[in-house]
């Protein structure tokens, strides 16, 4: 029930913001969100996107698609179109599928990417696929990551303070209660942002990043977890820079 009145407001709230939108031309660019699978309140995580880039009078039509359902395994009917990116300035991965393994589907996924839709990916988008043996989706996220440490207040300390992206970000930070990903590999066209300490091996993780994948800018953050991250005003400067700076805005 929770879920389908948070769908529903969404939806009203995308139809407004592309009614404004309208006069709006300058500026204005297209986004499609993908959200769905296990673990997350991706509804209420759908709608704080979106208000915080109508709170920072960012101009955006909105695409929402939310399939899959709530499970980790799921081949979403999206991707079988081969131009599923085809139009859109940015598309976010806010999605969590980690058992689908099917190598042509997950090889599409970043084709598309790699041919140039550029991307903001979010959390468990870093897990989804984390059982496929390739690693197209993991080259293209920027980070490889399996698993991730408990829950708690993550001190985050900003490390490229003259990058577009943090220029709203403290020099550190707290999270809300989220979960820190433990990062096993950065690809070599990644740049780091910001990074945080696991506070069970004192390891150095990346938690905000840039990354180059093809003809693609990709953003990404492995904080989201929580409903409360989603609504702390840090984490949403900081993704929704991450994502004028993925769209070449």
């Amino acid at each position: 029930m929770f879920k389908n009145v948070f769908a529903a407001v969404c939806l009203l709230l995308t139809i407004g913001f592309s009614g404004v939108m309208a006069d709006e031309v300058n500026g204005r660019f297209k986004v499609l969100l993908i959200t769905g699978g296990c673990c997350h309140d991706y509804p209420f995580q759908t709608y704080s996107l979106q208000k915080a880039a109508k709170d920072r009078n960012v101009n955006i039509d909105w695409t929402i698609i939310d399939q899959g359902g709530n499970g980790t395994d799921a081949q979403i009917e999206l991707y079988k179109d081969p131009n599923w990116a085809k139009g859109y300035d940015v598309v976010i991965h806010n999605e969590c599928f980690a058992k689908t393994t099917n190598e042509e589907y997950i090889r599409g996924i970043a084709k598309a990417h790699k041919d140039g839709a550029n991307a903001v990916v979010i959390h468990c988008a870093m897990h989804t696929y984390r059982d496929a043996k390739i690693d197209d989706w993991r080259e293209m996220l920027g980070v490889t990551s399996r698993r991730h440490d408990h829950k708690s207040n993550y001190l985050v300390k900003n490390v490229k303070a003259d990058h577009p992206v943090m220029k709203d970000f403290p020099k550190e930070w707290t999270t809300p209660s989220d979960e820190l990903y433990i990062i096993e590999k950065a690809w070599p066209n990644m740049e780091v942002l910001a990074t945080s300490v696991s506070e069970k091996t004192g390891d150095l993780h990346p938690v905000i990043w840039t990354n180059t994948y093809g003809k693609a800018r990709v953003f990404g953050t492995t904080y989201g977890h929580a409903n409360e991250t989603f609504e702390d005003k840090v984490f949403l400067d900081a993704v929704i820079n991450g994502l004028k700076w993925a769209a070449g805005k």
